[in-house]
């Protein structure tokens, strides 16, 4: 791994983000991690990645416009920050900003403005909650903070520093395009795909247009058979559902306490049961 520099870590707020699990992730990696490509096909939020800030590196998600914000942080970081200092915490203004995505012109806003409006809506909408709805559209509400951290000024300039130095690829597509490719056999995957809900009403899918089902996750399966087969070690993050249990029955699963912050019903927030499976010891 590169030297590690402290102040590389994630600067968007992320469902189900790893920054608190780094402890009991980094005991089960495998020991000579160093010396593997490292890959992540769903980065969200980076943390594993600004944990560990491999050399080389493929990171990967569906989400055009958060791959869009890491570009922008890697090539335009100064321009970055010059925007999101413009951005008001005020509700009139916020709902302006979010509705941007309702208009045919979108697609003509620059990459450096569509970065920094994702960031400001991140840390100014309520409870940092990336959303989308059925049309691919920003849909959580405002969040009434005072002093939300909109200019991270800091952890950009950390953050594009070590992607410039630093072989990392970026991607923005499915999973399976990127962990199909003929990787090899020293990579390492790192999956963190949307959790199987443990009830109907704890589902949340709302990062990208569509949804996660059963359906979805026995493809999952089946990639990940397909890694072992070709003697690629991974490492996946899921859920303690008894179908996720069942359906990884031949891997070795450890469990994990998480405490989650980022719901949209209060009641739901706290300490829940994680799965970390793995295809080796």
């Amino acid at each position: 791994m590169a030297q590690k520099n402290p102040f590389v870590s994630p600067i968007l707020k992320w469902v189900g983000g790893k920054r608190q699990l780094m402890g009991e992730i980094a005991q089960l990696l495998p020991r000579d991690l160093s010396k593997r490509l490292y890959c992540e096909p769903f980065v969200g939020g980076g943390a594993v990645l600004c944990h560990l800030q491999p050399k080389k590196a493929i990171i990967c998600d569906l989400n055009e416009e958060l791959i869009n914000v890491y570009q922008v942080v890697r090539d335009h970081p100064d321009e970055l920050i010059a925007s999101l200092s413009s951005h008001e915490n005020t509700p009139e203004y916020f709902y302006q900003v979010r509705s941007l995505d309702r208009d045919p012109l979108f697609e003509q806003v620059s990459s450096i403005e569509r970065a920094s409006r994702i960031i400001y809506l991140n840390k100014t909408c309520y409870n940092g909650l990336f959303r989308v709805n059925r049309s691919g559209e920003f849909n959580s509400p405002f969040g009434y903070y005072k002093s939300p951290n909109i200019v991270n000024e800091p952890g950009i300039y950390a953050l594009s520093r070590y992607f410039r130095e630093n072989d990392i690829e970026m991607v923005a597509s499915d999973y399976e395009a990127v962990l199909s490719r003929d990787l090899p056999e020293k990579t390492f995957v790192y999956i963190d795909p949307p959790y199987h809900p443990l009830s109907e009403t704890s589902n949340f899918t709302g990062y990208v247009q569509g949804g996660w089902n059963e359906e979805a996750q026995r493809r999952l399966k089946d990639v990940c058979d397909s890694l072992t087969e070709r003697g690629i070690r991974f490492m996946q993050s899921n859920s303690s559902a008894e179908f996720i249990r069942d359906l990884y029955q031949d891997y070795t699963i450890s469990s994990v306490r998480a405490t989650r912050s980022i719901n949209s019903v209060g009641s739901s927030r706290g300490a829940v049961e994680e799965l970390i499976i793995r295809n080796y010891e």
